[in-house]
């Protein structure tokens, strides 16, 4: 019997013993008097059994039926036998015309020991990696999303730099989200303070490798900070999985503990509040766990003179100049000025430069061009479908909600300048 039976037998030895009415233990049980006589007339013949249900035991009268079950088991074994549940199901309906539910096409093929589900499974095994022999042969990067403030200010990311031969932290830096610019910054800093690196080794973020080719800088998988580490002859490498590159996990694990509680003490509430605390953090957090290397050389090279950083880690792109030497950049229309020079511009592709602050350079071959920007006319409304009068409000307010959504989408945008973020902020708030 179910609990809920053995339950209800307490209430009919009640009944019975006249400490109860009917209507009573009609309320308590949450169904009709009726039902209750009938459930104390059981009592009273069968006693406890009575009280059990009958379907117990008996097969559902939407069970389907055996013969089809055995044809989709053995359609199943001979085109679909690696499929999943749901897309062996789709092919079943499609192809073959045999309806079922995909839970009970999941229960059929576990039954039939044709699909083990994944809590049956075992664990991918990962074997592990060696250290690299040099300090600065390999860093691992990543951003870690947290409340590193507790309930003190919203969560936000930590970007973290760690050599893979020595675990020491390399470079630490608060940022809203996993931007480009913040990594620019990031890596600029590291770059000043060491030199650069063989290589970094990140994840398949699309900040680290574009993986949309229409969206390639340089060709496909060239993204924007990819484009900058190659201008700098520094190679980039993506990890398959997080656990190929462990060591920076381990790090935010151990970080999102003894970092959480050092901010905590030293009553750091905002990011810009928290750098000061996060260099003396990461020295003494060297001192405490960081590992000498199997090899003495350090595997940094130096900053060439020509290599300037406030440059490189801009945003680049291509824009050809027409023939009255105007180019386009994010709906801005840049006009080159009309010198003898310039003139056989006309046709040839430009580079253009956006920093961070939002100001804009053009390039070619290697000279800078002088401009005067025109912002497009965004000030044109495309009219739609006749809106009532009396619904007038209601579309207004889906208008609103809309560029409202919109601002969102724009400040989420991991290539946005920080003076573009400033003056949308600013518009939502006046």
């Amino acid at each position: 019997m179910s609990k809920q039976e053995l339950g209800r037998v307490q209430i009919m030895d009640r009944i019975a013993e006249r400490h109860l009415t009917q209507v009573e233990a009609a309320d308590m049980l949450g169904v009709t008097a009726r039902h209750i006589g009938r459930l104390y007339r059981a009592y009273r013949r069968d006693g406890p059994g009575g009280l059990a249900s009958k379907k117990r035991g008996r097969t559902s009268n939407r069970k389907l039926p055996d013969a089809l079950k055995a044809r989709v088991l053995d359609v199943v074994r001979e085109q679909y036998f690696d499929f999943g549940p749901t897309l062996a199901r789709e092919k079943l309906v499609e192809v073959h015309g045999l309806v079922v539910g995909v839970e009970t096409l999941r229960l059929w093929l576990i039954e039939g020991e044709i699909w083990i589900p994944r809590c049956r499974r075992a664990r991918r095994s990962y074997q592990p990696r060696d250290r690299r022999d040099c300090f600065g042969e390999l860093i691992q990067i990543d951003g870690c999303k947290h409340r590193w403030f507790e309930e003190r200010a919203p969560a936000c990311v930590l970007l973290v730099y760690v050599d893979d031969a020595t675990s020491t932290i390399m470079e630490m830096r608060f940022a809203e989200s996993e931007a480009t610019f913040d990594y620019f910054e990031a890596t600029r800093t590291y770059l000043q303070r060491f030199g650069k690196p063989v290589a970094f080794y990140s994840d398949r973020h699309g900040i680290f490798r574009a993986n949309a080719g229409d969206q390639a800088v340089g060709g496909s998988g060239m993204s924007q900070f990819g484009r900058a580490l190659a201008d700098l002859n520094i190679d980039i490498i993506c990890a398959n999985s997080p656990q190929a590159k462990g060591r920076v996990e381990r790090v935010h694990s151990t970080l999102q503990d003894r970092l959480v509680k050092e901010l905590r003490l030293a009553g750091v509430c905002d990011m810009e509040q928290g750098r000061p605390v996060l260099e003396a953090f990461r020295v003494d957090y060297n001192q405490r766990f960081a590992r000498m290397p199997r090899s003495d050389r350090d595997a940094h090279r130096p900053l060439l003179e020509h290599e300037d950083l406030q440059e490189i880690f801009t945003l680049q792109t291509e824009r050809r100049i027409s023939v009255e030497l105007v180019l386009q950049y994010k709906r801005a229309v840049y006009v080159i000025d009309d010198t003898v020079e310039n003139r056989k511009l006309r046709g040839a592709k430009a580079r253009v430069c956006e920093y961070e602050n939002g100001d804009v350079a053009l390039f070619y071959n290697g000279r800078r061009l002088p401009y005067r920007s025109h912002p497009k006319d965004n000030a044109r409304i495309a009219q739609g479908s006749i809106v009532e009068n009396k619904r007038l409000d209601a579309a207004l307010r889906f208008i609103a909600g809309k560029q409202a959504q919109r601002d969102r989408q724009r400040l989420a945008n991991p290539y946005i300048s920080v003076r573009n973020k400033a003056r949308i902020r600013q518009a939502a708030l006046s």
